[in-house]
């Protein structure tokens, strides 16, 4: 069972990244829902709406639950899967983050971290929302892409936390296009961006979470 988040800066829910994508996993054998989580919502309402799902998720009998978000919507899964304390029923499997915001000490992409902890946040709390921060040995494995060019999100973000998840020996796969907008989506006709999907699909029918390619 995947939740799937949507991006939108923790200000909106962007419709791309939501129905159509868990559409696209249900094609793949995969149970989905939509979460959207609150927005211009302080910290921890996203991350508490998103782990009551997975409890209910567990509640009802799904051996297995992954997360699927994009930029915001990807910080707010990567907080799930990583943020302690994590109860055994809150507890994901895995986490697949599209051109994800990771970085809350970063300066780039401001506006998620003014909407989740506001503009004067301290160091402290900057830092304890850093997905880069918070991995340990224990966390799920990662599916992680962005595009080089990103200009919304700078792929700095993703290659903080694959550093993070490679300096902690946490499985993960990290795929960087040469090129794409921010905020592609399911990246139909993105040029070498679009083969996400593919590599995404092929990583779950590995892991035994989806049908085989």
């Amino acid at each position: 069972h995947v939740l799937v988040l949507p991006g939108g800066g923790y200000e909106r829910h962007a419709p791309h990244e939501a129905e159509p994508v868990a559409e696209w996993l249900n094609g793949l054998g995969i149970s989905t829902e939509v979460v959207r989580y609150p927005v211009h919502t302080r910290h921890p309402g996203p991350l508490d709406a998103v782990r009551e799902r997975v409890r209910a998720a567990r509640a009802a009998g799904a051996s297995t639950v992954g997360v699927l978000g994009f930029s915001a919507g990807g910080h707010a899964a990567g907080t799930a899967a990583l943020a302690g304390p994590i109860a055994d029923d809150e507890r994901l499997d895995f986490a697949i983050l599209g051109y994800p915001v990771v970085s809350m000490e970063l300066d780039t992409h401001q506006g998620s971290r003014h909407a989740l902890i506001g503009a004067d946040a301290t160091a402290e709390v900057r830092r304890s929302l850093s997905l880069d921060r918070l991995v340990t040995p224990e966390a799920p494995s990662f599916f992680i892409w962005h595009t080089a060019d990103d200009a919304g999100v700078p792929v700095t973000h993703s290659y903080l936390l694959a550093q993070a998840l490679a300096e902690h020996g946490v499985a993960h796969e990290l795929h960087v296009y040469e090129t794409g907008a921010h905020g592609l989506g399911l990246a139909p006709d993105a040029g070498t961006a679009s083969a996400w999907t593919h590599h995404c699909a092929a990583w779950l029918a590995e892991r035994g979470y989806a049908r085989t390619l």
